[in-house]
């Protein structure tokens, strides 16, 4: 287990004022938030043009979130004629979340800042999730990491995001846990037994979602409005943006590529997941003898496994082309985006070889999209999480980026 401060950043005490956190903002103070998010720094009369709200209007909200140190002043701008415009931009030291990301193999818990960087970070490794594992895991990591935080910090969290895989129940063959030992998730409220045990709004939604609307809020979604997204965990997950919003489908399960139909080197057909997750790696690690323990310890620091990481990025690109064209026959994407739980030299890698292994494909009547890696990395999925809490108390978006994001407020 580890646990970090990043030390790349603002210093988390840096901002003296207090942003309101007693109230959810209102619509007009969102969309500006929004605005402003979206485009980096913006200017009272930019606001104006782009919000539709009067200038009159757009002034008084501006002041009012400077005041709650949510909006910070940047240096004058001068033109040829007429007042400097002042830009302004998120002052990422006036809002915190957590993001807690429940994985087969492991858990990650994060502080995310108002513009989407983390500040804290806490990992803890286990064979397989239980649910009095991952209770304990998440309310003891929340509270270590709270304890980092002063007191004005604490008071700017604006809750909690749990992005987790939903019945956890399945592929406890897959993780090796004892006949029986993860049945005890079908009868869990995870949500309701955090909620109960902490102060703050406990949000959450599925990890593959999750990690998609990172990618779509913090990743290549202001240069791909419509993409497919693969995320490689213990399992492949994945999700569907179209016109700038996750797409969740009719039963809320659209996007999940994991039971996608590919066919493997045998010549069989098996679904996605039995050919590209960390799983099957981790088994022909297994069969050769070698501790595959490192792959769980941190995503970012893998080692170089040699032979068996090779044919594992082979197979996994070439499963992964299959389901590309697949998905590319239905809906003409933009773009096909990879990430997962590993380091980017292998993700580099993975990419590489998909792109290889896609034009050796029969793509007559098929446009493939661009083919490319994600932006946000291994921790996506608890970004994801953390920005559940941002968006719903901050932000206009929210609701078309997680369309099926359940809430226990506090």
């Amino acid at each position: 287990m580890s646990d970090g401060i990043d030390q790349g950043h603002t210093p988390l005490g840096s901002f003296t004022g207090g942003s309101n956190q007693v109230r959810v903002r209102a619509y007009n103070e969102r969309l500006v938030l929004s605005l402003v998010r979206l485009n980096g720094s913006m200017s009272k009369a930019e606001i104006t043009r782009m919000s539709g709200l009067s200038a009159q209007t757009v002034s008084v909200i501006m002041r009012s979130l400077e005041k709650d140190g949510l909006l910070l002043r940047g240096e004058p701008v001068r033109g040829k004629v007429g007042q400097p415009s002042v830009p302004m931009r998120l002052n990422p030291d006036a809002v915190y979340s957590f993001g807690v990301k429940i994985g087969r193999r492991s858990a990650d818990l994060v502080l995310m800042d108002f513009v989407g960087r983390m500040r804290l970070q806490y990992h803890e490794t286990y064979a397989y999730p239980v649910p009095d594992r991952i209770i304990e895991t998440i309310t003891s990591g929340i509270a270590r990491l709270e304890g980092q935080l002063d007191e004005i910090q604490r008071s700017r969290v604006a809750g909690i995001g749990i992005a987790a895989p939903f019945e956890l129940w399945n592929w406890s063959d897959e993780v090796g846990a004892p006949p029986g030992a993860m049945d005890a998730w079908r009868d869990i409220d995870l949500q309701a037994e955090i909620a109960g045990r902490v102060r703050h709004a406990v949000y959450l939604q599925n990890d593959a979602t999750s990690a998609c609307g990172a990618e779509l809020v913090f990743g290549v979604g202001s240069s791909y409005p419509d993409f497919v997204y693969f995320f490689i965990g213990s399992f492949v997950g994945g999700g569907i943006v179209l016109n700038s919003a996750i797409f969740s489908g009719r039963t809320g399960t659209a996007g999940a590529v994991a039971p996608l139909p590919v066919r493997g080197k045998d010549g069989e057909t098996r679904q996605l997941l039995d050919i590209a997750s960390i799983f099957v790696l981790e088994n022909l690690l297994k069969e050769r003898g070698i501790n595959p323990q490192p792959l769980w310890y941190s995503a970012d620091d893998w080692i170089d496994f040699g032979e068996p990481l090779e044919l594992w990025i082979q197979e996994t690109a070439n499963a992964m082309a299959q389901a590309i064209v697949a998905a590319a026959s239905i809906i003409d994407f933009g773009a096909a985006v990879i990430d997962g739980g590993f380091p980017v030299w292998v993700r580099r890698r993975i990419v590489a070889a998909t792109i290889e292994a896609v034009s050796r494909l029969d793509l007559q009547g098929v446009i493939i999209p661009d083919i490319i890696e994600g932006r946000v990395g291994a921790h996506a999925r608890a970004i994801g999480g953390a920005s559940l809490p941002i968006f719903a108390k901050y932000l206009t978006d929210q609701s078309v980026l997680f369309k099926d994001v359940r809430e226990t407020a506090r």
